[in-house]
């Protein structure tokens, strides 16, 4: 056993690359994406450290050319989830008893790793398999991660290093305990960051892990779990299943040793799985853990003083990069009358400048959505907007799947701040904008306030100071991620500790130690160091 108090490398942010036109970083990613598209993928599941391939597959497309197979994984069913379970439970407590520098050590080394020789494979298996241009990748996929995995190892440290106060003849101490039991990870498609991140941070707590990612992100899920193997993760700490959401949850949720969630994903679903979790609550040794971080109906807020070309600028990246599909998207924007030319003009200018297309061509800002039933529920949107005489489209509206799944970024201007894509989430390239008279500004804070269920993130853009402290103790609530000055997007870890409350989700703040204790079970411990040795006290003399 080593003896010592260590000290991680302090984490810092990593150095975000901008693939510019010719420089060896682009090189070298272009590459990785001919290899990917030149080869089909055979991709197994991953059950304490076995691959488990069971012959019904489905393949993989990339969303903006749909005809293309990138490869095919094997999906599984009721007996694979019961055998995840079975290896995380196996694997529990050699994992736990670990000591933490150990455990610590293999996250730093996935840095590491991602930093070097991982980040082609990651970024180029995300720009694939989810349609992201090299930037959007470069962000989530390579930087995000790096971040999770080194601010982790931070937290830990840091939370580890929390203890009680000792009067004389005692020692007291607290040790923060895994729980007891496994965790499910439930994962979505738009960040490979927050699919790595959700599994990996119970992990790093002493837990073991049962992992369902998005159907449309296996392709990079694959590389973590590769990236995680060579890392040194041992078998069956984190154990990677492909099945339907209502299978996994139907083995799951009905499991005496379920200590907890990590989900993002749906409103909808972290309900029911909530729903689900009380039904069963008198069957779980302990009482789960539910974490969540769920839908947003994301809004810019534009004062009478802000600076025109700012808030356009806001718009156009707040609300379309990656075609929206970002739980900060902006998706709804109330903007003065008197700054409503101006920005319009603005704006149309920036989305005409987009260019749409596949992820090969680097010169493309605006990719694909997600799969046809997200293009299709767009779709369905825009033309109830064209046939409203109350809806103007400002910008965009057209679509096209033949290729891929390619929608236009689309602004849409209502008469009626309640109209249904003011209030309820789309998750694509879709803005719904509200112009407001210029002399409203705290009335329009208020209809903000009341229009959505969800909470996530928010920006308000102004020069007027008494504007930005206004909006801040009127939106109190409205944004677990409020941005001034600012699109509402691009949440660093370490910085801009991320999630929301309302329909949003339970604020546990991915990229912080609030998360962090999420998974774990403190446990108090006194030493009385001079014991008494008789049951009297000094008052009866």
């Amino acid at each position: 056993m080593a003896y010592g108090t260590f000290t991680p490398p302090i984490a810092k942010n990593e150095p975000v690359r901008n693939y510019a036109p010719g420089s060896a970083e682009a090189v070298s990613l272009q590459k990785q994406i001919e290899a990917f598209r030149a080869q089909t993928l055979d991709i197994p599941m991953f059950i304490g450290g076995k691959e488990i391939r069971t012959g019904k597959t489905k393949t993989i497309n990339p969303p903006h050319d749909h005809k293309h197979v990138l490869g095919q994984f094997h999906e599984g069913d009721a007996s694979h989830v019961q055998m995840a379970i079975d290896a995380a439970l196996a694997a529990k407590p050699k994992w736990e008893a670990l000591p933490w520098e150990q455990r610590a050590a293999i996250f730093l080394k996935m840095a590491d790793l991602l930093a070097g020789p991982y980040r082609d494979l990651l970024n180029a298996s995300t720009m694939l398999g989810q349609s992201k241009n090299p930037f959007q990748a470069e962000i989530d996929s390579a930087c995000e991660l790096i971040d999770f995995f080194r601010f982790n190892v931070q937290y830990m440290t840091q939370l580890y290093q929390q203890q009680p106060e000792s009067l004389p003849t005692t020692w007291n101490r607290v040790e923060y305990r895994a729980l007891e039991g496994f965790i499910f990870a439930l994962t979505p498609f738009n960040f490979t960051s927050i699919a790595g991140n959700l599994p990996t941070s119970p992990a790093l707590m002493g837990n073991t892990v049962v992992w369902k990612p998005s159907n449309t992100q296996i392709y990079s899920a694959y590389f973590l779990m590769k990236l995680f193997q060579e890392a040194g993760l041992p078998d069956g700490v984190i154990n990677l299943v492909y099945v339907s959401g209502p299978v996994a949850g139907d083995v799951i949720f009905k499991h005496r040793d379920f200590a907890g969630i990590h989900f993002t994903g749906s409103t909808g679903v972290f309900n029911n799985i909530w729903k689900t979790v009380g039904e069963n609550i008198g069957i779980y040794k302990s009482y789960p853990r539910i974490v969540g971080e769920t839908g947003g109906k994301d809004f810019i807020v534009a004062h009478k003083s802000a600076d025109a070309d700012m808030v356009a600028t806001a718009i156009s990246r707040g609300a379309f990069e990656f075609q929206g599909q970002k739980c900060s998207a902006a998706s709804r924007a109330y903007i003065p009358s008197n700054l409503w030319d101006a920005v319009k003009k603005r704006v149309k200018a920036d989305l005409a400048d987009m260019k749409m297309g596949g992820v090969e061509d680097f010169t493309n800002f605006i990719n694909a959505v997600i799969d046809e039933k997200s293009f299709d529920k767009l779709a369905g949107y825009i033309d109830a907007a064209k046939n409203d005489p109350a809806c103007e489209i400002v910008a965009g509206g057209k679509y096209d799947k033949s290729k891929g799944y390619f929608i236009e970024p689309t602004i849409i201007r209502v008469n009626d701040p309640m109209y249904v894509t003011m209030c309820e989430e789309l998750f694509g390239p879709v803005l719904t904008l509200y112009v407001y008279d210029e002399n409203k500004y705290e009335e329009t804070l208020e209809l903000v306030d009341k229009t959505s269920i969800y909470a996530l993130t928010g920006a308000v853009l102004a020069q007027d100071r008494y504007a930005l402290d206004l909006a801040t103790e009127k939106l109190r609530h409205a944004a677990g991620n409020f941005y001034l000055n600012d699109k509402p997007t691009g949440a660093v870890v370490g910085q801009q500790p991320f999630g929301g409350a309302r329909g949003s989700g339970t604020n546990d703040k991915a990229g912080s130690m609030l998360n962090l204790i999420r998974w774990t079970s403190a446990r108090t411990i006194k030493e009385n160091l001079n014991p008494p040795k008789t049951y009297r006290y000094p008052f009866q003399g």
